[in-house]
């Protein structure tokens, strides 16, 4: 009788054991639904050294990159078939993932590009647009948008790519993630293929801001140094009238947190467009009247960098990209063969532009300066969405872009939570050469910064008077963003917040169960989930999540009825199903 009773535990166990296998594999196929990865690879690091040497900087580390490196062995596709299956596997590995890889960090593979590395948009025909994560109808941004779709997604601890004219800035701020952008030079572009020579430049994603850092310190090869406050935080009131999407809040963010760090002495407010017209005499070589200067000089250096994204793009791949130019996305192809106003003598004028635009920001900012601006105006667009071909779309967006496109600076985007269900994001800006400075000083804010975000978003009178249903939904989106990264006790937080403020919603219950499930806090889902039930008959997920807490705190009859009610409400559900089955057989 007793190995009877062993046997039928031992067998429990395995189906237990089988059913984790299940439910992990199916977790495994919806990361790699998000579509982020062209090619899955291992490039692992090197032996640890023996003690009493430090250990590898990046160790532990897994990351991944954009197809425009080489790597030994594989081919560059450069987001476009054709260009693929005419070049040979690399031959040897771009110095940026060599670094990387030596430094401690675990290469898993290459991510989608937009075709040609050439759009900010993130689609891409030939291999499909990566799922947003953090807003799924949405598009990712571009160029380099697999790369942050799997940071965005938690497949992999940080990514690598180009940015171009926004490349990685603008990604990073539609999957809500931080985003850097290295000054012009400041890591080698060996192994990368080029798009601009004179603007491209190399970024990397992460979710947290001391992952951020530390890829930064390997891949600038920064030797020990003093962290430095900054001194001046320079808000470019300007810049922030181009949003399409109300700014009030990130810019109180970014006041309240550097009242709270630094004191209200720190805050400045600059006109950028008018200080640009004063500093930078070149300017007037392509400025036309045609109203107020304060937005039209910024508007001009759009239109300067994206003359020069072209000119040197064409300059690099023209043979190539005329013999496939059918073949092209119609939107990528009509902005490489835009019909600009320019001349070959407009070539000079642009690098004395871009002389001048280095001096005027690195004489605004100093050594000790954070510039402030916007870094998209407008939140990411609907997948097939019109704004993906408005004008005002691409020139607002290559207003806020030029300011570091052009003068080479270091530019980092920083998420500030959500509106109307979109991430929205700021960005810093530091002089040339000041990586060490701006990567310190975000990981000196940004604790401070999500804090400020906290308070906004939950805060009744908000400063853009939003309802309580929409701080609601918003607190509830933050609970998700936080579940997602596995910060079960910060996501109850946030549904609380939710609750509190719109108790009539059955999700918010549902959803605070989810995260005390995770905490093996099973009494509170069970409750959580009942409220939810009430409120909403029909919602199959609070019925499996009270299946599963009751299961666990050992009611095996009641839990049995929840999975079978579940059943009622999907046939197809395959958890319900063989949850109900396995409890049967063994408890009942």
């Amino acid at each position: 009788m007793a190995s009877h009773a062993a046997n039928l535990w031992v067998l429990l166990g395995l189906g237990l054991a089988g059913i984790l296998l299940v439910t992990k594999k199916f977790k495994k196929n919806v990361k790699e639904d998000f579509g982020a990865f062209i090619e899955k690879l291992q490039l692992l690091p090197p032996p640890q050294p023996a003690p009493p040497k430090a250990p590898h900087p990046l160790t532990s580390l897994t990351f991944a990159v954009s197809d425009v490196f080489d790597i030994e062995g594989y081919v560059t596709g450069f987001g476009h078939p054709e260009w693929a299956s005419s070049s040979s596997a690399a031959s040897r590995t771009a110095t940026a993932i060599s670094t990387l890889v030596e430094g401690g960090a675990t290469c898993v593979g290459k991510t989608v590009v937009d075709e040609l590395a050439y759009s900010i948009n993130g689609v891409n025909k030939h291999y499909g647009t990566p799922t947003n994560p953090a807003a799924n109808s949405r598009v990712p941004g571009g160029s380099c948008s697999g790369a942050a779709v799997a940071v965005a997604a938690n497949l992999v601890d940080f990514s690598l790519g180009i940015d171009t004219v926004g490349g990685v800035r603008i990604p990073a701020s539609f999957c809500g993630i931080i985003g850097f952008r290295s000054s012009h030079g400041a890591v080698s572009l060996m192994g990368t293929l080029p798009i601009s020579t004179s603007l491209d430049t190399i970024g990397w994603f992460a979710r947290d801001p001391n992952v951020l850092r530390r890829v930064g310190h390997v891949l600038l090869q920064l030797p020990f140094g003093i962290q430095r406050n900054p001194q001046q935080i320079i808000i470019a009131d300007d810049c922030f009238e181009l949003p399409k999407f109300p700014v009030d809040r990130i810019v109180q963010v970014v006041i309240k947190s550097t009242e709270k760090l630094y004191g209200r002495q720190l805050l400045k407010h600059e006109n950028l467009g008018h200080y640009f017209s004063s500093r930078i005499p070149s300017l007037k070589l392509f400025h036309k009247t045609n109203g107020e200067v304060k937005t039209s000089s910024i508007r001009v250096l759009a239109n300067i960098m994206r003359f020069i994204q072209r000119y040197e793009f064409k300059y690099n791949h023209e043979e190539w990209i005329n013999s496939v130019k059918p073949t092209l996305d119609p939107g990528i192809s009509a902005q490489i063969y835009e019909n600009l106003e320019t001349s070959d003598t407009d070539i000079e004028n642009c690098k004395s532009v871009r002389n001048e635009m280095r001096l005027a920001i690195n004489s605004l900012l100093k050594d000790d300066g954070v510039l402030v601006i916007p870094t998209t105006a407008y939140p990411p667009p609907k997948l097939g969405g019109k704004e993906l071909l408005s004008e005002d779309y691409q020139n607002s967006a290559f207003s806020l872009l030029s300011i570091a496109s052009i003068s080479g600076c270091c530019q980092v985007t920083v998420p500030l939570g959500y509106h109307e269900n979109c991430p929205i994001s700021v960005s810093f800006v530091a002089k040339h050469g000041g990586d060490r400075f701006l990567l310190d000083t975000l990981q000196n804010m940004y604790k401070s910064l999500q804090e400020q975000v906290d308070v906004i978003a939950t805060s009744k009178s908000s400063s853009n008077a939003v309802s309580k249903e929409e701080s609601a939904e918003t607190a509830k989106e933050m609970g998700n963003q936080a579940y997602k990264e596995k910060q079960w006790q910060k996501a109850i937080g946030f549904y609380t917040e939710a609750i509190k403020l719109s108790g009539n919603n059955a999700t918010y219950y549902s959803n605070r169960a989810a995260a005390y499930l995770e905490l093996g806090s099973f009494l509170q889902a069970e409750a959580d989930c009942t409220k939810a039930i009430n409120l909403d008959k029909k919602n199959v997920k609070a019925y499996l999540r009270r299946g599963t807490a009751r299961e666990m705190l050992g009611y095996y009859k009641e839990a049995i009825e929840d999975f079978q009610y579940a059943l009622v409400l999907e046939p197809t559900n395959k958890r319900a199903s063989i949850s109900a089955d396995r409890l049967r057989k063994v408890f009942m």
